[in-house]
């Protein structure tokens, strides 16, 4: 069974950062795409940031770029998406999907709170 773990949400200031894991068990990365969406209260899910497993690529949304980055440890089977300089509009559950040819998988979400 695949599963992603998604954790290291929190409540922090505007201005801090934070940083979230997604763990990937019953499945490797090979050939995947490995994604970090969020959702605001009120507001449909958004994909903000996206890795390529093979080749490292990554693309990121116009409201986090220069400020979140993600990365991945292929030996570990885990995603990371650092976040800083937070920023209340980036409150939200921020999910991890990844999409390869066995199918399309997403966490549990973890919520992140920034106050002003």
């Amino acid at each position: 069974e695949v599963q992603l773990q998604a954790s290291g949400g929190g409540l922090v200031q505007a201005g801090g950062s934070l940083r979230l894991s997604c763990a990937v068990s019953g499945l490797t990365f090979g050939n995947s795409a490995i994604a970090w969406f969020r959702q605001a209260p009120g507001k449909e899910r958004e994909g903000i940031a996206c890795i390529v497993s093979d080749n490292d690529d990554t693309v990121y949304s116009d409201s986090v770029k220069g400020r979140f980055t993600i990365a991945s440890d292929n030996a570990k089977n885990t995603v990371y998406l650092q976040m800083n300089s937070l920023k209340p509009d980036d409150t939200g559950v921020y999910y991890c999907n990844l999409a390869s040819r066995a199918g399309d998988y997403w966490g549990q979400g973890t919520l992140v709170t920034v106050s002003s």
